[in-house]
Protein backbone atom coordinates (compact mmCIF):
# COMPACT_ATOMS: atom_id res chain seq x y z
CA UNK A 1 0.00 0.00 0.00
CA UNK A 2 1.60 3.43 -1.13
CA UNK A 3 1.83 6.43 1.25
CA UNK A 4 -0.67 8.87 -1.49
CA UNK A 5 -2.89 9.41 0.96
CA UNK A 6 -0.44 11.02 3.72
CA UNK A 7 0.86 13.75 1.58
CA UNK A 8 -0.99 16.04 -0.42
CA UNK A 9 -0.19 19.11 -2.81
CA UNK A 10 -1.18 21.62 0.59
CA UNK A 11 1.59 23.74 1.39
CA UNK A 12 0.29 22.03 4.75
CA UNK A 13 1.72 18.90 3.61
CA UNK A 14 4.97 18.62 5.68
CA UNK A 15 3.03 19.58 8.91
CA UNK A 16 0.09 17.15 8.41
CA UNK A 17 2.85 14.10 7.52
CA UNK A 18 4.35 15.23 11.07
CA UNK A 19 1.05 15.24 12.79
CA UNK A 20 0.44 11.28 11.18
CA UNK A 21 3.58 10.59 12.62
CA UNK A 22 3.90 11.85 15.29
CA UNK A 23 0.18 10.82 16.69
CA UNK A 24 0.97 7.23 15.53
CA UNK A 25 4.43 7.26 17.44
CA UNK A 26 3.14 8.87 20.58
CA UNK A 27 -0.05 6.89 21.02
CA UNK A 28 1.31 3.38 20.24
CA UNK A 29 4.39 4.15 22.29
CA UNK A 30 2.19 5.25 25.47
CA UNK A 31 -0.03 2.54 24.79
CA UNK A 32 3.01 0.05 25.18
CA UNK A 33 4.22 1.40 28.20
CA UNK A 34 0.49 0.98 29.59
CA UNK A 35 0.60 -2.44 28.96
CA UNK A 36 3.69 -3.11 29.83
CA UNK A 37 2.58 -1.81 33.63
CA UNK A 38 5.73 0.63 33.30
CA UNK A 39 5.16 4.27 34.23
CA UNK A 40 3.07 5.95 31.98
CA UNK A 41 2.91 9.81 31.36
CA UNK A 42 -0.92 9.87 31.16
CA UNK A 43 -1.08 10.42 35.03
CA UNK A 44 -4.33 9.81 37.22
CA UNK A 45 -5.29 9.97 40.61
CA UNK A 46 -7.40 6.47 42.17
CA UNK A 47 -9.86 6.86 44.64
CA UNK A 48 -7.58 6.76 47.72
CA UNK A 49 -4.68 9.17 46.90
CA UNK A 50 -2.82 10.65 43.99
CA UNK A 51 -0.42 8.28 44.63
CA UNK A 52 -1.59 4.99 45.20
CA UNK A 53 -1.09 1.72 43.25
CA UNK A 54 -3.80 0.48 40.87
CA UNK A 55 -6.21 -1.57 43.04
CA UNK A 56 -9.64 -3.60 42.54
CA UNK A 57 -12.32 -3.05 44.89
CA UNK A 58 -12.75 -4.05 48.10
CA UNK A 59 -15.44 -6.52 46.77
CA UNK A 60 -14.82 -7.64 43.25
CA UNK A 61 -18.04 -8.22 41.37
CA UNK A 62 -17.98 -11.75 40.00
CA UNK A 63 -17.90 -12.69 36.51
CA UNK A 64 -18.97 -14.75 34.16
CA UNK A 65 -22.23 -17.08 33.72
CA UNK A 66 -25.01 -16.15 35.31
CA UNK A 67 -23.65 -13.01 36.56
CA UNK A 68 -24.34 -9.16 35.22
CA UNK A 69 -21.12 -7.78 32.73
CA UNK A 70 -18.94 -5.28 34.19
CA UNK A 71 -18.62 -1.69 31.84
CA UNK A 72 -16.02 0.81 31.95
CA UNK A 73 -16.62 4.10 31.62
CA UNK A 74 -14.33 6.87 29.81
CA UNK A 75 -16.07 10.23 30.75
CA UNK A 76 -14.65 13.76 29.17
CA UNK A 77 -15.04 17.16 30.05
CA UNK A 78 -13.53 20.70 29.33
CA UNK A 79 -13.45 23.86 31.07
CA UNK A 80 -16.59 24.59 33.48
CA UNK A 81 -17.41 20.79 33.29
CA UNK A 82 -16.15 19.76 37.12
CA UNK A 83 -19.87 19.29 38.21
CA UNK A 84 -21.75 18.15 35.20
CA UNK A 85 -19.25 15.39 35.08
CA UNK A 86 -19.74 14.34 38.78
CA UNK A 87 -23.86 15.29 38.21
CA UNK A 88 -22.75 12.25 35.04
CA UNK A 89 -21.00 9.91 37.18
CA UNK A 90 -23.23 10.00 40.18
CA UNK A 91 -25.86 9.04 37.43
CA UNK A 92 -24.56 6.32 35.94
CA UNK A 93 -22.11 4.56 39.00
CA UNK A 94 -22.47 1.78 40.06
CA UNK A 95 -19.42 -0.82 41.99
CA UNK A 96 -19.14 -3.41 39.15
CA UNK A 97 -18.09 -0.61 36.63
CA UNK A 98 -14.88 1.39 36.57
CA UNK A 99 -15.02 4.59 36.05
CA UNK A 100 -12.00 6.78 34.39
CA UNK A 101 -12.81 10.98 34.34
CA UNK A 102 -10.97 13.06 32.07
CA UNK A 103 -11.06 17.18 32.36
CA UNK A 104 -8.95 18.04 29.08
CA UNK A 105 -6.16 20.49 28.98
CA UNK A 106 -8.85 23.62 28.97
CA UNK A 107 -9.92 23.17 32.42
CA UNK A 108 -7.95 24.66 35.19
CA UNK A 109 -5.75 22.53 37.39
CA UNK A 110 -8.40 23.93 40.05
CA UNK A 111 -11.16 22.30 38.39
CA UNK A 112 -8.75 19.04 37.83
CA UNK A 113 -8.18 18.86 41.78
CA UNK A 114 -11.85 19.83 42.56
CA UNK A 115 -13.04 17.09 41.07
CA UNK A 116 -10.15 14.30 42.41
CA UNK A 117 -11.67 15.84 45.79
CA UNK A 118 -14.98 15.18 45.14
CA UNK A 119 -13.74 11.70 43.90
CA UNK A 120 -12.15 11.30 47.51
CA UNK A 121 -14.83 12.69 49.91
CA UNK A 122 -17.87 10.27 48.85
CA UNK A 123 -17.84 6.81 50.62
CA UNK A 124 -19.34 5.12 48.29
CA UNK A 125 -16.15 5.45 45.89
CA UNK A 126 -13.72 4.95 48.82
CA UNK A 127 -15.66 2.04 49.78
CA UNK A 128 -15.31 0.33 46.07
CA UNK A 129 -11.86 2.54 44.82
CA UNK A 130 -13.26 2.21 41.24
CA UNK A 131 -13.35 5.70 40.10
CA UNK A 132 -10.42 7.40 38.83
CA UNK A 133 -9.12 11.03 38.04
CA UNK A 134 -6.74 11.60 34.90
CA UNK A 135 -3.91 14.19 36.98
CA UNK A 136 -3.35 15.74 33.70
CA UNK A 137 -5.27 16.77 31.36
CA UNK A 138 -4.73 16.40 27.47
CA UNK A 139 -5.05 19.23 25.09
CA UNK A 140 -7.55 17.96 22.25
CA UNK A 141 -9.99 19.32 19.49
CA UNK A 142 -13.46 17.25 19.19
CA UNK A 143 -13.39 17.33 15.86
CA UNK A 144 -9.76 16.84 15.29
CA UNK A 145 -7.74 13.45 15.82
CA UNK A 146 -6.62 14.63 18.95
CA UNK A 147 -10.03 13.31 20.59
CA UNK A 148 -9.65 9.81 18.73
CA UNK A 149 -5.42 10.05 20.61
CA UNK A 150 -7.42 10.55 23.86
CA UNK A 151 -10.06 7.32 23.82
CA UNK A 152 -7.04 4.93 23.13
CA UNK A 153 -4.98 6.58 25.62
CA UNK A 154 -8.18 6.58 28.31
CA UNK A 155 -8.85 3.09 27.60
CA UNK A 156 -5.19 1.97 27.45
CA UNK A 157 -5.45 2.77 31.28
CA UNK A 158 -8.57 1.50 31.79
CA UNK A 159 -7.38 -1.71 30.38
CA UNK A 160 -4.28 -1.30 32.98
CA UNK A 161 -5.73 -0.50 36.16
CA UNK A 162 -9.45 -2.15 35.89
CA UNK A 163 -10.49 -5.57 36.78
CA UNK A 164 -12.02 -7.42 34.00
CA UNK A 165 -14.50 -5.41 32.44
CA UNK A 166 -16.65 -6.17 29.49
CA UNK A 167 -17.21 -3.15 27.12
CA UNK A 168 -16.22 0.43 27.13
CA UNK A 169 -18.57 3.10 27.02
CA UNK A 170 -17.74 6.47 26.02
CA UNK A 171 -19.51 9.76 27.50
CA UNK A 172 -19.05 13.21 27.58
CA UNK A 173 -20.46 15.58 30.37
CA UNK A 174 -23.21 16.79 28.25
CA UNK A 175 -24.33 13.17 27.93
CA UNK A 176 -26.69 11.45 30.58
CA UNK A 177 -27.91 8.05 30.74
CA UNK A 178 -31.40 7.09 30.22
CA UNK A 179 -31.59 4.36 31.98
CA UNK A 180 -30.74 2.82 35.56
CA UNK A 181 -27.09 0.81 35.66
CA UNK A 182 -29.03 -1.76 37.27
CA UNK A 183 -31.21 -1.90 33.75
CA UNK A 184 -28.65 -1.39 31.65
CA UNK A 185 -26.30 -4.70 33.24
CA UNK A 186 -29.85 -6.30 32.40
CA UNK A 187 -30.20 -5.60 29.27
CA UNK A 188 -26.72 -6.58 28.27
CA UNK A 189 -26.43 -9.96 30.20
CA UNK A 190 -28.71 -10.86 27.28
CA UNK A 191 -26.35 -10.43 24.13
CA UNK A 192 -22.76 -11.87 23.72
CA UNK A 193 -20.11 -10.23 25.49
CA UNK A 194 -18.16 -9.64 22.58
CA UNK A 195 -20.69 -7.56 20.51
CA UNK A 196 -19.53 -3.67 19.96
CA UNK A 197 -22.24 -1.37 19.29
CA UNK A 198 -20.84 0.92 17.06
CA UNK A 199 -23.37 2.96 14.57
CA UNK A 200 -21.87 3.04 11.02
CA UNK A 201 -22.33 3.82 7.57
CA UNK A 202 -20.12 3.54 4.53
CA UNK A 203 -18.76 7.12 3.75
CA UNK A 204 -20.29 8.70 0.58
CA UNK A 205 -17.70 11.71 0.49
CA UNK A 206 -15.14 11.21 -2.57
CA UNK A 207 -12.36 13.87 -0.90
CA UNK A 208 -11.67 14.93 2.40
CA UNK A 209 -10.12 17.74 3.60
CA UNK A 210 -6.68 18.08 5.58
CA UNK A 211 -6.07 19.18 8.83
CA UNK A 212 -3.25 19.82 11.00
CA UNK A 213 -4.21 19.64 14.94
CA UNK A 214 -1.69 21.00 16.73
CA UNK A 215 -3.45 19.36 20.16
CA UNK A 216 -1.17 16.11 19.53
CA UNK A 217 2.14 18.45 19.49
CA UNK A 218 1.56 20.46 22.89
CA UNK A 219 -0.03 20.63 26.09
CA UNK A 220 -2.92 23.34 25.75
CA UNK A 221 -5.86 22.83 23.84
CA UNK A 222 -5.65 24.38 20.33
CA UNK A 223 -8.04 25.39 17.67
CA UNK A 224 -7.22 22.79 14.56
CA UNK A 225 -6.35 24.26 11.05
CA UNK A 226 -7.81 22.72 7.92
CA UNK A 227 -5.55 23.12 4.86
CA UNK A 228 -6.59 24.41 1.14
CA UNK A 229 -6.04 20.92 -0.73
CA UNK A 230 -8.00 17.74 -0.73
CA UNK A 231 -7.26 14.43 -0.49
CA UNK A 232 -9.25 11.01 -2.36
CA UNK A 233 -10.57 7.93 -0.62
CA UNK A 234 -7.65 5.41 -0.19
CA UNK A 235 -7.90 2.51 -2.02
CA UNK A 236 -6.24 0.14 0.50
CA UNK A 237 -9.71 0.18 2.96
CA UNK A 238 -13.18 1.04 2.78
CA UNK A 239 -14.42 4.47 4.74
CA UNK A 240 -17.13 4.09 7.18
CA UNK A 241 -18.71 6.66 9.47
CA UNK A 242 -20.91 7.24 12.38
CA UNK A 243 -21.34 8.36 15.47
CA UNK A 244 -19.06 9.20 17.06
CA UNK A 245 -19.83 7.57 20.82
CA UNK A 246 -19.55 3.42 20.52
CA UNK A 247 -19.67 1.10 23.09
CA UNK A 248 -16.86 -1.31 22.12
CA UNK A 249 -16.14 -4.88 23.39
CA UNK A 250 -13.37 -5.71 25.17
CA UNK A 251 -11.78 -7.45 22.51
CA UNK A 252 -12.59 -4.45 20.48
CA UNK A 253 -10.63 -2.55 22.62
CA UNK A 254 -7.75 -4.59 23.27
CA UNK A 255 -7.37 -4.83 19.20
CA UNK A 256 -7.50 -1.23 18.88
CA UNK A 257 -5.03 -0.13 21.70
CA UNK A 258 -2.36 -2.78 21.23
CA UNK A 259 -2.50 -3.12 17.91
CA UNK A 260 -1.11 -6.43 17.03
CA UNK A 261 -1.82 -6.55 13.47
CA UNK A 262 -0.76 -2.72 11.89
CA UNK A 263 -5.11 -2.23 10.63
CA UNK A 264 -5.22 -0.11 13.48
CA UNK A 265 -1.65 1.69 13.36
CA UNK A 266 -2.38 1.87 9.38
CA UNK A 267 -5.67 4.33 10.13
CA UNK A 268 -4.45 5.87 12.80
CA UNK A 269 -1.83 7.62 10.80
CA UNK A 270 -4.30 7.59 8.03
CA UNK A 271 -6.95 9.50 10.28
CA UNK A 272 -3.86 11.84 12.16
CA UNK A 273 -4.90 14.48 9.22
CA UNK A 274 -8.44 13.95 9.11
CA UNK A 275 -11.67 16.23 10.00
CA UNK A 276 -14.19 14.80 12.38
CA UNK A 277 -11.25 11.97 13.26
CA UNK A 278 -13.67 10.46 15.94
CA UNK A 279 -16.80 9.75 13.74
CA UNK A 280 -14.03 7.33 11.37
CA UNK A 281 -11.77 5.87 13.59
CA UNK A 282 -13.49 2.80 14.92
CA UNK A 283 -15.82 2.65 12.21
CA UNK A 284 -12.73 1.71 9.78
CA UNK A 285 -11.32 -0.78 12.31
CA UNK A 286 -14.16 -2.91 12.67
CA UNK A 287 -15.41 -2.41 8.93
CA UNK A 288 -12.31 -3.38 7.57
CA UNK A 289 -11.32 -5.94 10.03
CA UNK A 290 -12.49 -9.70 9.31
CA UNK A 291 -12.36 -11.14 12.73
CA UNK A 292 -14.74 -7.94 14.10
CA UNK A 293 -16.69 -6.77 11.27
CA UNK A 294 -19.14 -9.77 11.86
CA UNK A 295 -19.10 -8.97 15.57
CA UNK A 296 -20.96 -5.46 15.95
CA UNK A 297 -24.21 -4.50 16.19
CA UNK A 298 -25.15 -1.33 13.78
CA UNK A 299 -26.31 1.24 16.50
CA UNK A 300 -24.84 3.08 19.30
CA UNK A 301 -27.68 2.50 21.83
CA UNK A 302 -28.23 6.72 22.14
CA UNK A 303 -30.02 9.20 21.24
CA UNK A 304 -30.09 12.74 20.65
CA UNK A 305 -31.15 15.37 22.35
CA UNK A 306 -34.14 17.62 20.42
CA UNK A 307 -33.60 21.30 20.15
CA UNK A 308 -35.65 23.17 23.14
CA UNK A 309 -39.33 24.16 21.87
CA UNK A 310 -39.97 28.19 21.28
CA UNK A 311 -39.94 29.81 24.69
CA UNK A 312 -44.07 28.80 25.14
CA UNK A 313 -43.82 25.32 24.05
CA UNK A 314 -43.48 22.87 26.71
CA UNK A 315 -41.31 20.43 27.38
CA UNK A 316 -43.31 17.31 27.36
CA UNK A 317 -42.33 16.68 23.89
CA UNK A 318 -38.47 16.59 24.29
CA UNK A 319 -38.83 14.13 27.18
CA UNK A 320 -40.90 11.85 25.34
CA UNK A 321 -38.82 11.57 22.13
CA UNK A 322 -35.86 10.39 24.72
CA UNK A 323 -37.91 8.06 26.64
CA UNK A 324 -39.48 6.41 23.84
CA UNK A 325 -36.89 4.70 22.34
CA UNK A 326 -35.98 2.91 24.58
CA UNK A 327 -32.00 4.21 24.73
CA UNK A 328 -29.88 3.71 26.88
CA UNK A 329 -27.82 7.03 26.98
CA UNK A 330 -28.86 10.80 25.54
CA UNK A 331 -27.06 13.86 24.08
CA UNK A 332 -25.64 16.54 24.34
CA UNK A 333 -27.47 18.56 26.73
CA UNK A 334 -27.22 21.85 26.87
CA UNK A 335 -28.91 24.20 29.65
CA UNK A 336 -31.55 21.56 30.36
CA UNK A 337 -31.88 21.83 33.88
CA UNK A 338 -35.63 20.89 34.29
CA UNK A 339 -35.64 17.93 31.46
CA UNK A 340 -32.51 16.45 33.49
CA UNK A 341 -34.18 16.72 36.74
CA UNK A 342 -37.53 15.21 35.65
CA UNK A 343 -34.64 12.08 33.74
CA UNK A 344 -33.56 11.65 37.86
CA UNK A 345 -36.95 11.72 39.32
CA UNK A 346 -39.13 9.86 37.06
CA UNK A 347 -36.48 7.20 35.26
CA UNK A 348 -33.33 6.92 37.32
CA UNK A 349 -35.20 7.48 40.84
CA UNK A 350 -32.04 9.55 41.49
CA UNK A 351 -32.08 11.66 44.87
CA UNK A 352 -31.18 15.38 44.57
CA UNK A 353 -27.12 15.18 44.66
CA UNK A 354 -27.55 11.47 45.54
CA UNK A 355 -26.43 7.98 43.35
CA UNK A 356 -28.88 6.25 41.19
CA UNK A 357 -30.03 3.62 43.74
CA UNK A 358 -30.42 -0.02 42.88
CA UNK A 359 -30.27 -3.53 43.61
CA UNK A 360 -26.75 -3.33 45.10
CA UNK A 361 -27.33 -0.34 47.69
CA UNK A 362 -28.84 -1.79 51.15
CA UNK A 363 -31.77 -1.75 52.66
CA UNK A 364 -34.49 -1.23 50.53
CA UNK A 365 -32.22 -0.78 47.41
CA UNK A 366 -31.53 2.80 48.36
CA UNK A 367 -34.80 4.45 47.88
CA UNK A 368 -34.58 7.06 50.10
CA UNK A 369 -31.76 8.63 49.41
CA UNK A 370 -28.09 7.74 48.50
CA UNK A 371 -26.60 7.55 52.19
CA UNK A 372 -28.33 4.09 52.04
CA UNK A 373 -26.34 3.40 49.04
CA UNK A 374 -22.89 4.36 50.68
CA UNK A 375 -23.37 0.93 52.31
CA UNK A 376 -22.44 -2.03 50.29
CA UNK A 377 -24.59 -4.78 49.45
CA UNK A 378 -24.55 -7.26 47.05
CA UNK A 379 -22.76 -5.86 43.68
CA UNK A 380 -24.01 -9.10 41.55
CA UNK A 381 -27.38 -8.49 41.38
CA UNK A 382 -29.63 -6.25 39.74
CA UNK A 383 -33.37 -5.67 39.58
CA UNK A 384 -34.28 -4.80 36.03
CA UNK A 385 -37.40 -2.26 35.59
CA UNK A 386 -39.91 -1.20 32.89
CA UNK A 387 -36.77 0.79 31.24
CA UNK A 388 -34.30 -2.41 31.00
CA UNK A 389 -36.62 -4.49 29.17
CA UNK A 390 -37.40 -2.24 27.00
CA UNK A 391 -33.75 -1.81 26.29
CA UNK A 392 -33.49 -5.10 26.32
CA UNK A 393 -35.84 -6.00 23.60
CA UNK A 394 -34.03 -3.23 21.70
CA UNK A 395 -31.11 -4.76 21.55
CA UNK A 396 -32.62 -8.36 20.28
CA UNK A 397 -33.96 -6.66 17.64
CA UNK A 398 -30.82 -5.15 16.80
CA UNK A 399 -28.73 -8.53 17.69
CA UNK A 400 -30.70 -10.45 14.79
CA UNK A 401 -30.22 -7.90 12.12
CA UNK A 402 -27.09 -7.76 9.91
CA UNK A 403 -23.53 -7.54 11.74
CA UNK A 404 -22.59 -4.88 9.24
CA UNK A 405 -24.57 -2.69 7.15
CA UNK A 406 -22.12 -1.65 3.77
CA UNK A 407 -18.90 -3.73 4.93
CA UNK A 408 -17.47 -6.10 2.19
CA UNK A 409 -17.45 -9.71 3.15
Amino acid sequence: MGASWITTCSPWSAFATLAALTTSALVLGYVSSSLLGQQAAYEYDDAYSPDAEPSGPAAPPRRGAGYPPVFAYYITGGRGDCLRMTRLLKAAYHPRNRYLLHLDAGAGAYERARLARYVRSEQVFLEYANVHVVGKGDALDGRGPSAVAAVLRGAAVLLRVGAEWDWLVTLSAADYPLVTQDDLLYAFSSVPRDLSFIDHRPDSETHHVVVLDQNLLQSTNAEISIASGHREKPDAFDLFRGSPWPILSRAFTEHCVAAPDNLPRTLLMYFSNSLEAKEFYFQTVMANSPRFRNSTVNHSLRVNVPPPPPQSAGQQARYDALVAGGAAFAGRFGDDEALLQRIDEEVLRRPLDGITPGEWCAVGGGEDGAGECSVGGDIDAVRQGAAGRKLASLMAGLVGTAPCGGCNS
